[in-house]
């Protein structure tokens, strides 16, 4: 079956989005980008630092309420939607319930072609990137580092601790259907 959708998973600042921004330049077909940053962006400012939706804490910990999980079924729902659509789509993810919200996914794209990537970096290296982007509450990439991979299965883990996201692309990139 043809790929129809990517999905990167990994921590805060693993390097996903870059990663997808080089697929999208790699790959023949255009592909929609989209992800969790997407996500919460479009969500209203209000549940953004609520209990019923997103807070994140001082720590980096990430804790989402039951307004968010409805909001967010929707969106995976639309995202596949999407892709049974015909539009090709990579999907830029951060499990924070690890193996719960791959279901999640799963659940939603059964019947699309769909290539599982994890996206792993070094803790460490995430973290000085966070710092260096600066648009992240300092903690995250630390906390989700290891958390977003648990139980996951994936047909294709890339390393971003001393590769570039170009690099890593391209081997993602072969392995599209």
């Amino acid at each position: 079956m043809a790929t129809q959708v990517i999905v990167l998973n990994g921590g805060s600042s693993s390097g996903k989005s870059g990663i997808a921004r080089c697929l999208q330049h790699l790959l023949p077909d255009p592909w929609l980008a989209l992800g969790t940053d997407t996500f919460v962006a479009a969500i209203p400012a209000a549940m953004q630092s609520s209990e019923g939706g997103i807070e994140f804490g001082d720590d980096g910990r990430v804790s989402v309420g039951v307004e968010f999980r409805a909001l967010e079924a929707a969106w995976i729902r639309g995202v596949a939607a999407m892709g049974r659509a015909g539009a090709r789509v990579i999907v830029d993810e951060v499990f924070l319930g690890g193996a719960a919200s791959q279901q999640r996914w799963l659940t939603a794209l059964d019947g699309l072609g769909v290539l599982w990537v994890g996206v792993r970096c070094d803790r460490a290296v995430a973290a000085e990137r966070e710092v260096a982007r600066g648009d992240r509450v300092r903690g995250m990439a630390v906390a989700q580092a290891e958390l977003v991979h648990q139980g996951v299965s994936y047909d294709l883990e890339v390393d971003t601790t001393h590769a570039e996201s170009m690099e890593c692309a391209r081997i993602i990139a072969e392995r599209v259907g």
